[in-house]
């Protein structure tokens, strides 16, 4: 993570050579093990993932009853909020303490983040429409998207290519992942949404922990910029 991000900047292009391994030579996947230090990194912050759920859910949900401003609002709002989810798990994995104020440190990437939303919602939009499967593949296949933003402050561009090239090599079992957490979710959901709470952030947390131990975690001094 950059600490100098600033909030209106595009991010930066990285060298692709950073991902030829995955790229080429592809990777193992591992879900229970996603899953099961998923729920052992929440279970370190409970109070916290669980108090900024709700901030993210309720904030989601008033925003979106105001008509178009409140759509316009939540675009805005929504993508910089799941990066700071990303922050906060990213530093709890690097064994750095964390503040509840870290969980806002997402706005400091506002435009790569928001940028990339609204990019893919339309494509994967587009790719529902063409036949459903285009639009389930991009919708597995930009998993790591924010991850690539924040942990490196990639453009949102390469980091929605970036992320489509990787999970691809890869695509059928990471999509077993993603429908797992979905179903997870949907249990969540129907226990009158109270559920969520905990779902919400352990799925964050298990998704992190993934791109951990496919992508690995990048410090600012590692990177190639081009």
């Amino acid at each position: 993570m950059d600490s100098g991000a600033q909030p209106f900047d595009f991010g930066r292009k990285v060298d692709p050579k950073t991902f030829e391994k995955q790229i080429k030579e592809g990777y193992e996947v591992d879900m229970t093990r996603y899953l099961k230090e998923g729920w052992e990194l929440f279970k370190s912050k409970p109070g916290e993932f669980i108090l900024f759920t709700l901030i993210l859910v309720v904030a989601t949900a008033v925003l979106s009853r105001l008509d178009m401003i409140g759509s316009l609002a939540v675009s805005a709002v929504t993508p910089p909020l799941w990066g700071g989810f990303i922050i906060v798990v990213f530093m709890l994995l690097k064994g750095e303490a964390v503040q509840f104020g870290d969980f806002f440190k997402g706005f400091n990437y506002f435009l790569p983040l928001v940028l990339a939303s609204l990019v893919m919602g339309v494509l994967i939009t587009i790719g529902m429409f063409l036949l459903v499967i285009p639009g389930i593949y991009l919708a597995v296949s930009y998993m790591f998207v924010s991850m690539l933003i924040v942990n490196f402050r990639m453009e949102f561009w390469q980091a929605m290519e970036t992320s489509r090239q990787i999970v691809t090599k890869n695509w059928f079992p990471l999509f077993v992942f993603a429908l797992v957490l979905f179903v997870m979710n949907l249990l969540g959901a129907v226990v009158m949404g109270i559920g969520l709470l905990v779902t919400i952030p352990l799925s964050v947390c298990s998704l992190c922990v993934a791109y951990r131990d496919i992508v690995g975690l990048h410090e600012a001094g590692e990177m190639t910029i081009q």
